[in-house]
């Protein structure tokens, strides 16, 4: 067991109302924490919330819109949490998208202007947002997911490869940020980066009973990892890409 069991824990979670937040809010609600979801879709947000919550038996679930674009309003979103709870002893990154070409020639600039915004300038709002309130927490973590991608780049994913390279350099150096914090008493925040290949869920399976999603995560298992992040040491997780995916 690490230093940052659960129960009684609070975790904000960016991203929430996709079908890897609906997993992720249950997962964490189930293990005792309360749980404060984000997303820029009210009506997906609220749905997801209310699923949760429902099926953790009722667990202290919550959510609100917040555009993660807008320092202040991230900056804002986080003081709300730490003043309400009292703490905030985590931040789960789940804010994606994906745009690619055909081939390295065909790659358009106006998607990296899309991806810039929504894979990194997120991960820049949230991590400044909350990198304080973490460090105070006794079981801080800052959870990112990325792609295996970002190591490994092919020629028609140059401008989400390169995104996600990009958020894990940012987490990379928030992870030294803990390192450095943590002094003489130990570390006890970190941030983490869990890699995928890419994820899978029900609804994605029904659409494409055929499909054999080789290498993909399903997102009940992404939530079990985000999870287990709470449970390793500070020092075993900070800084670390964790892959739930084959190395390229």
């Amino acid at each position: 067991m690490g230093n940052g069991a659960l129960s009684g824990a609070v975790i904000a979670v960016a991203g929430a109302g996709g079908p890897a937040g609906r997993a992720t809010l249950l997962r964490l609600a189930e293990a005792g924490a309360t749980v404060v979801g984000a997303d820029n879709d009210p009506e997906r947000l609220a749905e997801a919330v209310d699923a949760a919550s429902y099926a953790s038996g009722g667990a202290t679930v919550t959510g609100e819109p917040v555009d993660l674009l807008d320092l202040q309003s991230t900056q804002d979103w986080a003081n709300r949490v730490e003043k309400e709870y009292g703490r905030v002893d985590g931040l789960v990154h789940l804010v994606g998208g994906w745009r690619g070409s055909e081939t390295f020639t065909k790659t358009s600039l106006d998607d990296w202007d899309f991806l810039e915004l929504l894979l990194i300038r997120t991960v820049q709002h949230t991590s400044l947002a909350f990198h304080e309130p973490l460090q105070r927490s006794d079981r801080g973590r800052y959870v990112l997911i990325s792609a295996a991608g970002a190591s490994n780049p092919t020629a028609g994913n140059a401008a989400y490869a390169a995104a996600k390279a990009a958020s894990e350099a940012w987490t990379l150096s928030m992870a030294d940020y803990f390192h450095k914090a943590g002094g003489a008493d130990g570390l006890t925040s970190a941030a983490a980066i869990l890699v995928v290949k890419a994820l899978v869920h029900d609804a994605m399976r029904a659409d494409r009973p055929n499909a054999k999603f080789a290498g993909f995560t399903d997102v009940k298992d992404l939530a079990e990892a985000i999870a287990d992040v709470w449970q390793r040491p500070a020092a075993e997780v900070n800084g670390h890409r964790l892959w739930l995916t084959e190395k390229p």
